[in-house]
């Protein structure tokens, strides 16, 4: 009984979705609540995700150039208010300090909820010539945006992520770089995480605050549902103007710089969640997953049978994996077998390993996938080579998986009738031709509590006309309800 209990201890996903996730997050020992509301402990299992996925994101950074740098978390106000439309977007979130020690301060401070404002301050200063272009800056922190709901990694008043800020000399430069960050994201998100993405741009509406463009990434989870995966903006020079950030140019004329800005968080733990999950717990891909490989001894008080789990564990450790060598530990605690193999299901350790009694006198082992539960007897001589080839195909079918599924819920509808049958009916995305007027968005939304999540890099045409209003129709739009 008590090895069944642990996986009851998980609500269907077919039950109650929410429900899943937060037993999920909560079985699998990700996070804990605090007595600060909205916001989360990452405990040792969450926090090694984001570990891996900030090492792995950060080296593909460095690649295309972006160096790292840390600015305060205190904002002035004054400073926030330099650009209209970006203090605008902001202002409900905003945490604000009004005391230091003891004294009220003489201008309060925001919390950064994303720190455009510090960078341009600091650029102002940091810029003179256009021997200085480009900057290409990367900070990885926290944020602070005061949500009123909040869901662990997905939405809380705290969250951890990277945000690129750079300048360049031309606007054609900015733009390159703004779609260069973009296709990294989804190419992370696909070879890292094995969650396929829609690239394209937001619409006006749903662009950053202050932007000229926002471009995103568009996952669709397990239950239908869009998850806004990583953005990247192109400021144009509008920040610049606001807070002077001039160079001289060659021609010794003084030039305003281009921005963009681009930014991903630990939504992506809650991504790899929904997307991969099942009813037994996480399924981690093996490039995140802190332990890829959980050695269980059967009947392991018999004579022989730890030393080999501990000499196979030996082994593999000094193999090369996807992703550095192979990460591996043995579950020599006191609980039963059975107990073991559902701890490891509900963590989403991609592959298990068991040995007992008969394997070792057979020189085998039993290597169990966790995203399919196959189960294959290998030799424990090639044991090295038979994980590092589970490990890469699971890596590899994940993906494909998540495609598969994305694929099968994606609608398109005509006009409103359609529209209007597959909400009601179906989740995933529905593309639809759109006339580009936010009336009809506002509508769409109001009407279904649907929004536009992206005008797709690559565009096809389902009709000539808008499926809102009729009118002569300007590009086609993914629609969906969204985390």
């Amino acid at each position: 009984m008590a090895d069944k209990k642990l996986v009851e201890a998980i609500t269907s996903m077919e039950d109650d979705f929410a429900q899943w996730y937060t037993d999920v997050v909560k079985k699998a020992d990700l996070m804990g609540y605090t007595s600060v509301k909205g916001c989360m402990v990452f405990k040792p299992a969450g926090y090694a995700i984001w570990e891996l996925i900030q090492k792995q994101m950060d080296e593909m950074f460095k690649e295309t150039g972006v160096q790292n740098v840390y600015l305060p978390m205190f904002i002035p106000e004054s400073l926030l208010e330099k650009e209209k439309d970006h203090v605008e977007g902001f202002a409900p979130e905003v945490a604000w300090v009004t005391q230091g020690g003891l004294q009220p301060l003489q201008e309060r401070m925001c919390v950064r909820p994303t720190s455009e404002t510090l960078f341009c301050d600091f650029y102002k200063d940091d810029i003179q010539s256009y021997r200085d272009l480009p900057k290409v800056y990367n900070q990885w922190c926290s944020v602070v945006r005061w949500e009123k709901e909040t869901r662990p990694f997905l939405r809380s008043r705290e969250f951890l992520w990277q945000e690129g800020h750079t300048a360049h000399a031309t606007a054609e430069e900015a733009e390159e770089r703004t779609i260069q960050m973009l296709n990294l994201y989804a190419e992370f998100c696909e070879k890292v995480l094995a969650i396929p993405v829609i690239k394209g741009r937001k619409t006006d509406k749903e662009k950053f605050a202050g932007a000229e463009a926002t471009y995103t990434i568009e996952a669709l989870m397990h239950d239908g549902k869009a998850l806004q995966s990583g953005t990247s903006h192109n400021f144009g020079d509008g920040f610049a103007k606001a807070f002077g950030i001039q160079y001289t140019d060659k021609d010794n004329k003084l030039k305003y710089v281009h921005q963009t800005s681009w930014g991903s968080t630990t939504r992506l733990i809650g991504a790899v969640i929904m997307v991969h999950g099942d009813n037994s717990g996480l399924v981690l891909p093996p490039r995140i997953a802190p332990v890829q490989v959980m050695i269980v001894p059967i009947q392991q008080k018999k004579e022989g049978v730890l030393d080999k789990a501990f000499e196979l564990r030996d082994r593999l450790s000094k193999t090369e994996g996807l992703y550095g060598n192979l990460r591996v530990k043995v579950d020599d605690s006191e609980k039963s077998p059975g107990w073991k193999f559902s701890e490891c299901e509900m963590r989403g350790i991609p592959v298990r390993v068991e040995i007992g009694p008969k394997d070792i006198e057979n020189s085998q082992c039993v290597l169990v996938r966790r995203d399919n539960g196959e189960k294959i007897t290998v030799s424990t001589d090639e044991i090295e080579e038979k994980v590092s080839e589970l490990l890469g195909k699971m890596q590899k079918d994940m993906l494909e998986r998540a495609r598969a599924h994305r694929d099968e819920h994606t609608y398109t509808a005509k006009n409103m009738d359609e529209f209007e049958k597959l909400f009601s009916e179906k989740s995933g995305f529905v593309k639809a031709m759109w006339c580009g007027c936010q009336e009809c968005e506002d509508r769409i939304k109001e009407k279904l509590a649907v929004t536009s999540r992206c005008l797709p890099f690559e565009q096809e045409t389902i009709s000539d006309k808008c499926v809102c209003c009729s009118k002569p129709a300007k590009s086609l739009v993914y629609w969906g309800r969204a985390y």
